[in-house]
């Protein structure tokens, strides 16, 4: 059964007043609700201070939960104007990616969080959407809390450099980041991962998926205990914040490649659901059910 980490709070945690689009988590959960898919829905715990401070600067985690961190800082991130659950809303997606990692390692080899994918959140500030970075936090806690992992890989296929991701693991041997991503897209200044493989806009199906399979195949070199795959949707032709091309069937593709390049290799996979800006919104949401509904056969 694959277990899906969820709270309303995704949703209700970010004012209606922001640009952000808040419903794709509550309509993604109802259209997932409907499905035949092999999906059991946890609710996540709230995340521990201590543990958001294993990727992150104490004193910029602190200024968060404190709500003191200064407008500028805000305007960074975005999700404006914040409502009163923002900070617990921020605890409970950490807390569900470190749920999803638990589950996918102790349990049933893959799991994944409706939330989460924050990999515009740096060291010691938080940027693009994103305030902490899960994606770190999970590969810092991976690498001290369970014995058998030694080597963590990062695949992610945003439309969106993960710069944060890449910025926080520049000097870590144990972490390997891998981002595919239109490069005429945020951030304006990219980080360097240990792959990078910036895309010309208006990129489609095919030239992405060959593209895929080629780093794919460099990646099998790679060694990893664990993988983790931010997932994205916002390389969809529809969304607004995009740039690149791919269909429906496309997107569904690109996720059974890297779903079998896990398989192959007998590797734990967490899912972190990433960006996606369709309009109409039910694109977005369409391509994150084909995505859990795949990962619900996995």
């Amino acid at each position: 059964m694959f277990e899906l980490f969820y709270h309303p709070i995704y949703t209700d945690g970010i004012d209606e007043k922001s640009r952000f689009p808040r419903q794709r988590y509550k309509l993604t959960k109802d259209a997932l609700d409907g499905s035949k898919a092999r999906i059991r829905f946890v609710r996540p715990e709230m995340i521990k201070i201590e543990h958001i401070y294993v990727a992150h600067e104490r004193n910029y985690v602190d200024s968060f939960i404190n709500g003191i961190l200064t407008e500028k800082e805000k305007r960074k991130i975005g999700l404006q104007p914040w409502n009163e659950k923002i900070i617990d809303r921020t605890r409970y997606i950490m807390g569900g990616s470190l749920g999803a990692l638990n589950s996918a390692i102790h349990s049933n080899g893959i799991s994944g969080n409706m939330a989460g994918g924050t990999h515009h959140a740096h060291y010691s500030y938080g940027s693009g959407y994103c305030i902490f970075n899960d994606l770190a936090i999970c590969a810092k806690t991976a690498l001290n809390s369970y014995k058998h992992i030694d080597d963590v890989l990062i695949i992610d296929l945003d439309v969106h450099q993960g710069d944060g991701t890449a910025s926080i693991f520049s000097d870590h041997d144990n972490v390997f980041t891998f981002s595919m991503h239109c490069e005429s897209n945020f951030p304006l200044q990219k980080m360097e991962s240990d792959i990078d493989v910036p895309l010309k806009k208006g990129v489609e199906d095919i030239e992405y998926l060959d593209m895929l399979q080629c780093n794919l195949d460099r990646l099998s070199e790679v060694r990893s205990d664990v993988i983790f795959y931010q997932a994205g949707v916002d390389v969809l032709n529809s969304d607004g914040l995009g740039h690149l091309m791919l269909t429906q069937e496309g997107l569904k593709i690109r996720n059974q490649m890297v779903l079998d390049f896990a398989k192959q290799r007998n590797s734990p996979l967490v899912i972190f659901m990433g960006g996606g800006y369709s309009k109409p919104i039910h694109d977005t949401v369409n391509a994150f059910v084909d995505l859990f509904e795949q990962c619900a056969k996995y």
